[in-house]
C-alpha cells in the first residue's frame, strides 16, 4: 500500500465530561505549538521565539483543567486549544471591536509582549482566521450548544494565568495584580456565579475583579442575547503556582486546581 502522510495533530480539542454536567473548562492559551506554515510568517529567530512563547503562553492551565476536572465530583467538559495563540488568539473579537488592535494583538497578532515587530507590517490575517480562527469559534459554538441541549444552561470558565510583573502589551496593567483575578461580564457573568469562585478560591490568596485583566469568553452566536450561557474567567498569577517565565509548575498547582474543582461542584444551580 502507498505511504500516506502523517495527519496533522488537531488544533483543538473537546473533552467529554459528565452528560449532565453544564460547565465547560476553556483552555485557549496553554499550548506552545505553532505549524511550520504558521512559523514561516513569524519574523523572530527561534530563541527570541522561545522567549516570547515563555511570556505569552498561560503554562500549565491545560494541566491544572484536567486535575480539577478529575477531582470533581461531576466531571466538566473541558475545551483545550492546542495551538499557541500565536497562530491566532480565538478569545478576541474578529474585528474592530477588539481593544487588543491598538497594541497589535487582534485575533492575529503582529507585535509581541514587549511590543516588537512578531509579524510584518501589512500581514493578512484573514488566511490564518479562516484556517484557524473560524473551525475553534464553530465548535465552542457546538460546545456550548450542546451543554444547553443537554441541561438548558452551559457554564463557560475560562482558565488562564498571568505573569506577577505586568509586560508591555497590557493595556491595563497599572491595576492590582492579586493571585486570582476573576473576568467577568455584565451580561454573563451572575453576581452568584463570581461570588461561588471567591469562596472556592479563598485559600489560594486574594481575589479581585477585572484587574488586570477583564471580561470573560462567549461563542458569538450567544453574546450579549442568550441568559442561559454564564461565563466567568479565572486568572491566576503565574508566580503562585510554576517558576516564570516559562519554567516548570510548582506545588501551587495542585492547591489551585482543588480550588478550580470546588468552583466546578459549587456552580450555582
Amino acid at each position: 500500500m502507498p505511504a500516506t502522510a502523517p495527519s496533522s495533530p488537531p488544533s483543538f480539542e473537546l473533552l467529554p465530561g459528565a452528560e449532565e454536567s453544564p460547565v465547560i473548562l476553556h483552555v485557549p492559551h496553554s499550548a506552545r505549538e505553532i505549524p511550520p506554515a504558521v512559523r514561516a510568517g513569524i519574523v523572530l529567530d527561534d530563541p527570541a521565539l522561545e522567549r516570547e512563547l515563555d511570556h505569552i503562553t498561560d503554562a500549565h492551565t491545560a494541566e491544572l483543567a484536567a486535575v480539577a476536572a478529575g477531582l470533581s465530583g461531576v466531571t466538566p467538559w473541558r475545551f483545550v486549544n492546542r495551538l499557541s495563540q500565536l497562530v491566532v488568539d480565538p478569545e478576541r473579537f474578529p474585528d474592530e471591536r477588539e481593544e487588543m488592535l491598538a497594541v497589535g494583538m487582534g485575533a492575529v497578532y503582529t507585535r509581541t509582549t514587549h511590543r516588537e515587530v512578531l509579524r510584518p507590517d501589512g500581514t493578512d490575517p484573514e488566511p490564518l482566521v479562516e484556517r484557524y480562527f473560524r473551525p475553534y469559534a464553530r465548535a465552542m459554538t457546538e460546545a456550548v450548544a450542546g451543554r444547553l441541549a443537554a441541561t438548558g444552561r452551559a457554564v463557560v470558565v475560562d482558565v488562564h494565568s498571568y505573569p506577577a510583573t505586568a509586560l508591555p502589551y497590557e493595556l491595563h496593567g497599572e491595576g492590582p495584580r492579586p493571585p486570582v483575578c476573576l473576568g467577568t461580564d455584565a451580561f454573563h457573568t451572575p453576581g452568584e456565579l463570581a461570588e461561588a469562585a471567591r469562596k472556592a478560591f479563598a485559600e489560594c490568596g486574594e481575589t479581585g475583579l477585572d484587574s488586570p485583566f477583564g471580561g470573560t469568553y462567549v461563542p458569538l452566536e450567544f453574546y450579549g442575547t442568550d441568559p442561559r450561557v454564564t461565563a466567568l474567567m479565572v486568572e491566576i498569577r503565574r508566580d503562585t503556582y510554576m517558576t516564570e517565565p516559562g519554567g516548570p509548575a510548582g506545588p501551587g498547582l495542585d492547591r489551585l486546581a482543588a480550588a478550580l474543582a470546588a468552583l466546578v461542584d459549587t456552580v450555582p444551580a
